[in-house]
């Protein structure tokens, strides 16, 4: 009989029960292990299967969920289930096979059943730190499900069980921005006001506070943590010398239906095909939606990078020879950092994703102009900033625009002043949202329109509401809309009121294309400047304020003078939409001047 280490599994040998029979566990995961490191991961399958069906019985759960990690990892699914399943038969407090199996079932689109087996491992006596991972699995799906107080409530529990766990902690408190929980910062267990600051990641720092300080040591934490640094030379240096039209590169996941993906087909398109060459490295999911389409379309050549690795990304995008890499996401959610760490290309820039320093070693350029990046703002970020002579800010003239609804479709009163704030709920703060209570007490009759992005935020602000002495009514809930529905309510509005410290972006653009004013208040960071800077661009400079005392005076004072904001609807219908905001070629020939300049001083 062959010795256990040489044993390659037969079923069809009639003496391989007594063979099972005689190894032991230990002895076919030391031969598995030795198996899957030559390679034949089958066999090491094959060698679990063998031991399942005539090994001793003791340890046959473990062997079960040993099998169904191997054909976990090579997808195939239906058999790591039913292996998972066998396991937790044998033995029904097996919570590590429990975790398991709930992965394999939110990974077929079976979320309820994922939840199933998470809570289960809950129910029952699992160590510590098996219970930390399922409140943590909970707590990820029930966000993504935008379950949020349950998804909140489960992150608490692991938290409870481990106040160190940064990552969880961002989860957290970014949950509570998502529901206008305030205040967002809120000690619980052992879990002080400090570990919830510095857990905070950069995107909820942007919404929490205009301290560039901050924001600089979010970035950078997350760099720490999660991008990896390379020893070796930047890829590109490998690379034969470039020559001929200039290459510039776009990275990004968010080539569709995203903020992002709206702003830039314009962009794409009016490059100058003469001089640039234009390439998309992405790994957007596939989809029929006509933005993907034309996105796709504007681009001369396409790289998808889904399932590829970082390290592969960055020399397929070396070996393009492209001259300028443009990073579209920054650290926003979804997003590769490490393959800018390769340094595939010798100039890398940080343009619209994210707005503000990403502290990432492999970005050296950060996209901007003089009213989002001021001198001050210099010391906080690590990149350098390319500034644009009249707005940081492309946009596309091409958006789809439907039939003007009725204010009476919208629940809006005919002859009342419509303020309106169509900023996601997370850039809400109790601050702003305070200044907007006071704007409606001054301002008799008016309302204020917001997107109803869940239901426990909009509770939470009719409750603040509440507590201010403003009736509910006067807050009006808009459901979420395609986007050229979206655009449409615009023209609803008397005035848009901006959020602080994370200025619309997109959301500012359309509704200055709309024709809709806005009132902004200006800060110290990149981000909390952006719809001042788009404010400077379109001609209505004054409707930038540097004070909440400042903001609220202005937009009651708007609020009092429909007639003013009338004479601001007509200057934005006759000559917004031909002003250096939304000139766009004019804009993208500023952005090519720059490219061409930095290219061209690296080619030599």
């Amino acid at each position: 009989m062959p010795s256990p280490v040489a044993l390659r599994p037969d079923a069809t040998n009639p003496a391989a029960p007594q063979v099972w029979a005689e190894l032991t566990l230990t002895d076919v995961v030391n031969q598995a292990q030795r198996l899957q490191q030559a390679g034949d991961d089958v066999a090491a399958m094959a060698l679990y299967q063998g031991w399942i069906a005539d090994g001793p019985p003791a340890l046959r759960h473990v062997a079960c969920f040993n099998l169904g990690t191997l054909l976990g990892a090579a997808h195939r699914d239906t058999e790591a289930e039913a292996a998972y399943r066998r396991a937790v038969e044998l033995q029904p407090d097996f919570a590590h096979a429990r975790l398991n199996l709930g992965h394999l079932f939110e990974r077929a689109g079976q979320p309820e059943s994922a939840l199933a087996q998470w809570r289960e491992v809950l129910a029952r006596s699992a160590p510590v730190e098996l219970r930390i991972h399922a409140w943590n699995n909970l707590g990820r799906l029930l966000e993504k499900l935008r379950r949020y107080p349950e998804a909140e409530a489960a992150l608490r529990e692991s938290l409870l069980l481990d106040p160190r766990q940064p990552s969880v902690v961002q989860h957290h408190v970014h949950l509570r921005q998502k529901q206008c929980a305030w205040p967002v910062y809120q000690p619980f267990g052992e879990l002080t006001a400090n570990q919830l600051l510095t857990g905070t990641s950069l995107l909820a720092m942007m919404s929490a506070s205009d301290d560039p300080t901050l924001q600089l040591l979010a970035a950078t934490r997350f760099v720490q943590e999660r991008v990896p640094r390379l020893a070796a030379a930047p890829l590109h240096r490998g690379m034969p010398p470039r020559s001929g039209r200039i290459r510039i590169g776009y990275l990004s996941g968010d080539l569709h239906l995203h903020a992002v993906g709206l702003l830039v087909p314009e962009l794409f398109e009016l490059h100058d095909r003469e001089k640039f060459e234009v390439w998309g490295f992405c790994w957007t999911p596939e989809s029929a939606q006509p933005q993907q389409r034309r996105l796709r379309a504007a681009l001369d050549h396409l790289v998808r990078l889904s399932g590829v690795d970082d390290g592969t990304a960055a020399r397929l995008i070396a070996e393009a020879g492209i001259d300028v890499l443009v990073d579209l996401q920054g650290l926003t959610a979804g997003a590769r950092p490490a393959i800018l760490s390769h340094r595939a290309a010798p100039v890398q820039v940080s343009y619209l994703g994210l707005p503000g320093t990403s502290a990432l070693p492999g970005v050296d350029w950060l996209l901007a102009d003089a009213y989002v990046m001021p001198p001050e703002l210099e010391p906080f970020c690590t990149e350098r900033a390319i500034r644009l002579p009249h707005c940081y800010q492309v946009s596309d003239r091409q958006r789809e625009i439907a039939p003007t609804p009725s204010r009476a479709s919208c629940g809006l009163p005919e002859d009342r002043f419509v303020y309106c704030s169509f900023n996601n709920n997370y850039k809400f703060t109790p601050e702003m949202f305070g200044a907007w209570m006071r704007i409606l007490g001054q301002v008799e009759g008016s309302v204020l329109w917001l997107l109803a992005d869940n239901e426990t935020a909009r509770e939470n602000m009719l409750r603040c509401a509440d507590a201010q002495g403003v009736a509910r009514d006067r807050l009006v809930f808009a459901p979420r809309v395609a986007p050229p529905d979206y655009l449409a309510r615009f023209r609803c509005a008397d005035l848009m009121l901006d959020t602080f410290p994370y200025n619309a972006g997109t959301t500012a653009s359309d509704a200055l294309w709309m024709g809709t004013p806005i009132v902004t208040r200006s800060g110290r960071s990149y981000i909390s400047r952006m719809a001042g800077s788009l404010l400077q661009a379109v001609g209505l400079p004054e409707l930038a304020t540097d004070s909440l005392a400042d903001y609220e005076r202005l937009a009651i004072t708007l609020g009092r003078q429909p007639a003013r904001v009338a004479s601001y609807k007509r200057y934005l219908a006759e000559s917004g939409r031909s002003s250096p905001l939304f000139d766009l070629p004019q804009i993208v020939r500023d952005i090519e001047a720059e490219f061409e300049r930095l290219a061209l001083l690296h080619r030599g």
